[in-house]
Parts: structure tokens; C-alpha cells; sequence
């Protein structure tokens, strides 16, 4: 273990440790959420002002780790889930993880889409204005994005992709885009992190995660078609204060909750159309565009009952092949350019390896492959079936990556 991973394990300690000792103390507040503390602080800050006496404790994980501890029976009594990604709520009313508030299990909190950001000063030519201009090569080894099996905004982002294009051209874009790929963070907030940096051009996140950074010179375009998704807050099960957790949710879905989206730090869009329409967008331009433009459904049933395979599939093509993949993108890119009639139907061929997801969406959607995500890794619980699938997804990654590479030997 570094030295880095050391002091957050330690660090996730003392946050439990505290949440242990209050337990017994003043009337308290447990909220397990994705959030960045930009965006839960206001709200937290405004509870505590409007109920003296009552403290409200926060734990930031990632929504995989967060479902996970919450399939397992909560343990700790977390009063609240709050997160961006609406399929993690999916699989947490199925499993009944939810407690229902005025008879449903979760509620809507705020609207977002995903897009790219990159820095003003960084940047030369244009930027992409559509999802294809990513795919150009000038962007080689260029563009962060996180795991989506660690980051749930991301996930939400590849379902988004996969549910506009159809599940074989949605994963033909993503096997190609890994051609340009610098990085796979572990979660979403280091994609921006390493825009802030220079590691890389361009990021593939969340909108509020940019546009929250508005002022360290970050830009930030909407994907097109928008897919607005809502993100959401629900009462758990074994909560250990539900009139707090009720109280809580009812001030977040308030006017004046609703209204501290739009503050610098978070801006994010109201799901309530009453505060929408009353709000000036002006200030916020990338905001005001993404109400305008042509909204398309996005599916989070859908993307719940394949969650598990989307992820794993992500990983063994693109995450733990990722230099390999890059590689070979580089050379069939070098070999196109020649443009020799000769190599057409052989560079054709190798394309359609790297691009083709062989994996096909009724085997993703199996029944026996669901299951709501462990705690602390995609791999922790799985069932002997879901090895099994790991196992023949990652020999079929391997063999397709081999026959590529073979192919293009014959013209090195």
C-alpha cells in the first residue's frame, strides 16, 4: 500500500470511528453520498442552520462502493443515499434498500448530462462539437476518462452512449475512442484533476463536476443528442434517524433547496419546473443550452439490469487492455494513412476486431449475471457464474487484440 492509499484508508477510518461514537450522542444525520463536498456543504450548512442541535455527518464513496455497503444491509445506519447515477437507485428499490417517503422509494434532485471540458490555455484548434470529433487522432492518448466501474457518473456516460447508439455501434465508438485514451482515473473527480493539470486535453464527465470549475478556466460542452438524466436522493432502510432523513429530503426538493443548485459551486438544474422557469440562465450559458436543446429519454432501468456486465465489460476490452488497444490503434492508423489498395481488406478486417463488441446485449442482459455491486471492488462478491463470464470476456478480449495484432504484423 502507498503512501497515498495509506493515509485515505486511515482517513475512511476516522470518518467510521466518529460516526460510531456520535451514534449515542446528540440527534444526528447520516448521509452516505457520491457528492463532492462543493455540493452537499451548502445543503448541509442550511440544515444544520434551520434544525439547532442536530448534526449531520457525511461519508463521500463512490456510488459502487456506496451500493455495495447498502446491498449489505446498511450496516451503519446510514439515514440517506445520495448520488447522480439514477440506475444505482434502480437497483436499490428492487432489492428493497429503500424506504418510501409519501409512498416512493427516491426522489428527483437535480438534472445533468455528460459532455467534455477542457482548459482554454490548453487547447489549440477547435473543440469537438460532437461525440465523432473525439475519435480524431490529433486526440491520441489526449482524453481522461474514470472507470466506470468505480465512478458512477461515468457508467452513466457509457450507458448514455449505449443507449443512444444501440448496444454494437454504442460499444464499436467506445473500443475506438480507446485509441485516444491517456488515462482511466479511478474516479470522476480525477479526470478533472487531470485537466487541471495538463495530463491530458480533454475529459469525459459530468457536467456540474466541469462547470463548478468555471473559474479555473475550465470549459465544458454538452454531448449531443443531450440525454438529461436526474439524480437523486432516497431514506434507507435501517436508518437510524428517519424523521431527520424525511426532514432532509423535503428541504433538498423545497424552493429554496432547489434554488442552491445554482450557487458557483454547484450549478446543476433544478428538476423542479417551477424553479427552472423562474431562474435567469444567462450567467450560465452551457446550463441555458442544455434546456434548450432536444432532450432524449435515458433509460435508467435499463442501464440497472445490465449494470453489472457494462461495467466488467468496460474493463476487460478497454481498462486492463488499454495500452495493448492504443498500441494497435496506432499502428492501423499509421497503416490507413497509406492508403494502399493492396492492405484495404486486411486494415478492414482489423478495424472490425478492434471495434467489435463480440460480447452480445442478451448475454449481458442475463438474468443470472444481475446483482447489485460489492463493496470496495467490481470483483469482491461475485458468484461462480459471474467469474465465468469474466474468465470467457477477457479470453475473447485477448484472442480478438491477438488476431489484430497478428494481422498488422503482416505489414510491419
Amino acid at each position: 500500500m502507498n503512501c497515498r492509499d495509506w493515509f485515505r484508508a486511515l482517513t475512511r477510518t476516522m470518518v467510521l470511528l466518529v460516526l460510531s461514537t456520535v451514534a449515542d450522542a446528540e440527534p444526528n444525520l447520516r448521509i452516505l453520498t457520491s457528492m463532492t463536498e462543493q455540493v452537499y456543504e451548502p445543503y448541509v450548512a442550511a440544515f444544520r442552520a434551520r434544525n439547532p442541535g442536530v448534526d449531520v455527518l457525511v461519508l463521500n464513496k463512490n456510488t459502487n462502493f456506496a451500493v455495495g455497503e447498502i446491498a449489505l444491509g446498511n450496516q451503519r445506519g446510514f439515514d440517506i443515499f445520495w448520488a447522480s447515477s439514477p440506475e444505482a437507485f434502480e437497483l436499490l428499490s428492487e432489492s428493497g434498500h429503500l424506504s418510501t417517503l409519501d409512498g416512493v422509494p427516491y426522489r428527483g434532485f437535480a438534472l445533468s448530462s455528460v459532455g467534455w471540458s477542457w482548459r482554454e490555455d490548453r487547447l489549440t484548434g477547435p473543440a469537438p462539437t460532437q461525440w465523432n470529433d473525439l475519435l480524431d487522432g490529433r486526440f491520441a492518448g489526449q482524453i481522461g476518462i474514470a472507470r466506470p466501474s468505480r465512478s458512477g457518473t461515468t457508467h452513466m456516460l457509457v450507458e448514455q452512449i449505449l443507449q443512444n447508439r444501440g448496444w454494437d455501434n454504442g460499444w464499436a465508438y467506445l473500443l475506438e475512442l480507446s485509441a485516444n485514451l491517456a488515462t482511466i482515473t479511478s474516479r470522476s473527480f480525477g479526470v478533472i484533476d487531470g485537466l487541471k493539470s495538463s495530463r491530458f486535453l480533454l475529459g469525459l464527465n459530468i457536467d456540474f463536476l466541469a462547470l463548478s470549475e468555471a473559474g479555473n478556466g475550465l470549459k465544458f460542452r454538452y454531448a449531443r443528442p443531450v440525454t438529461l438524466a436526474t439524480a437523486r436522493i432516497a431514506k434507507l432502510e435501517n436508518s437510524t434517524s428517519p424523521e431527520l432523513a424525511d426532514r432532509f429530503i423535503r428541504f433538498v426538493g423545497s424552493e429554496e433547496g432547489q434554488r442552491l443548485l445554482l450557487t458557483p459551486s454547484i450549478r446543476r438544474v433544478p428538476v423542479d419546473p417551477g424553479v427552472r422557469a423562474q431562474v435567469d440562465y444567462s450567467d450560465f450559458p452551457a446550463l441555458e443550452a442544455a434546456l434548450q436543446f432536444s432532450w432524449t429519454h435515458y433509460d435508467p432501468k435499463l442501464a440497472a439490469d445490465r449494470y453489472w456486465a457494462v461495467n466488467a465489460l468496460f474493463d476487460q476490452f478497454i481498462t486492463l487492455q488499454l495500452n495493448q488497444r492504443r498500441e494497435l490503434w496506432r499502428k492501423l492508423r499509421v497503416l490507413e494513412a497509406r492508403q494502399d489498395p493492396a492492405m484495404r481488406a486486411d486494415l478492414a478486417k482489423v478495424r472490425q476486431l478492434l471495434t467489435r463488441m463480440p460480447v452480445p446485449e442478451a448475454e449481458a442482459m442475463a438474468e443470472k449475471l444481475r446483482v447489485a455491486p460489492g463493496p470496495g471492488s467490481l470483483y469482491a462478491t461475485l458468484l461462480p457464474i459471474q467469474k465465468q463470464a469474466i474468465n470467457e470476456w477477457g479470453d475473447l478480449a485477448l484472442e480478438w487484440l491477438e488476431a489484430a495484432a497478428t494481422r498488422l504484423g503482416h505489414h510491419e
